[in-house]
């Protein structure tokens, strides 16, 4: 077995996945200190919002404000989801750092998520990359591949298809690639299985792994995927999120409960865990109606861990 990657990001994504799933429309004031929060408790990479249009999204209509505000603290890498070329030429006028394009490997994900085929997705994709480039923007494209083990709508998911869609973004232009177990139907096996195959094709442009927690696997997923050289999470504070084609479907991986884990592992994340739980509790204050997942909140750290994380 190849040993563990010495140090691992974890990608903030609460303030976009969780939000966008849940009824409360948070203040904007409430996710400016929610970011700066999280950025003194030693997390590098935030994904604000999403370019969407407000009347679809209204939790995250402020999303141009949100990474003006992440854009003056240093060293954080600002990330937002575009779904189409508009939304990516906002990312590039915001100066964002990333912009992750969603495309799911079911077709018919693909068309009820995006009302695109993943062929139509990519095709965006390399519109975006131009104008990325005629522009002379530094934002970085990042292609992240759902449904990647199955999906509520389509049941299975070849393998081949996901591979396929990988290299097609690569080609497209994309900077990075990503997959994501969008409705939480991934095993670690499964995991382990396509992440190798993965990384054998796009390297080290394979960045990023999502995992939902809907059948309680997000962190043993993790635990797979960094056996297969994974060294970048996205996940959300207190387990916020969904997804509006997964009925019962949790969030992501507690951020706070993928930090402890990783910290325990001996795996640096430079993220100081009681300043991310106190986040969370002041987070649990903001949304007294919607539920919350995790469970290092619960039982608190044990009296064996020592956090001895330093902030970067």
């Amino acid at each position: 077995m190849p040993p563990f990657p010495s140090s691992v990001v974890i990608r903030e994504v609460g303030l976009r996945d969780g939000l966008q799933s849940i009824q409360t429309i948070l203040p904007t004031q409430r996710k400016i200190e929610w970011i700066a929060d999280a950025y003194a408790a030693g997390q590098r990479e935030i994904e604000v919002g999403s370019f969407v249009p407000a009347r679809l999204l209204p939790q995250l209509a402020d999303t141009a404000e949100l990474v003006a505000f992440a854009k003056t603290l240093p060293d954080l890498r600002v990330s937002v989801l575009v779904p189409n070329l508009k939304g990516a030429e906002r990312a590039i006028d915001s100066r964002a750092d990333l912009m992750l394009v969603p495309l799911s490997a079911s077709h018919a994900h693909s068309l009820a998520n995006l009302r695109k085929t993943p062929d139509e997705v990519i095709a965006e994709v390399a519109r975006m990359r131009a104008a990325r480039d005629a522009a002379g923007s530094k934002t970085l494209i990042e292609g992240g591949i759902g449904t990647a083990f199955g999906c509520t709508i389509q049941g299975a998911v070849d393998q081949s298809d996901v591979l396929r869609c990988m290299q097609a973004l690569l080609d497209a232009g994309t900077d990075f690639v990503s997959i994501a177990d969008t409705v939480g139907y991934a095993s670690p096996a499964a995991v382990r299985d396509l992440f190798e195959k993965a990384r054998h094709i796009a390297g080290d442009r394979f960045c990023c792994g999502h995992f939902h927690d809907t059948r309680g696997l997000a962190l043993a997923n993790v635990y797979a995927a960094l056996e297969a050289g994974v060294a970048r999470f996205d996940a959300t504070l207190a387990g916020i999120g969904g997804c509006p084609h997964a009925p019962g479907a949790s969030g992501n991986a507690s951020s706070e409960d993928l930090a402890f884990m990783l910290a325990d592992m001996g795996i640096e994340t430079c993220i100081d865990i009681e300043r991310l739980l106190a986040l969370r509790a002041k987070v649990a204050q903001w949304l007294p109606d919607e539920t919350l997942h995790g469970s290092l909140w619960l039982a608190g750290l044990p009296k064996t861990f020592a956090n001895h994380t330093a902030i970067a």
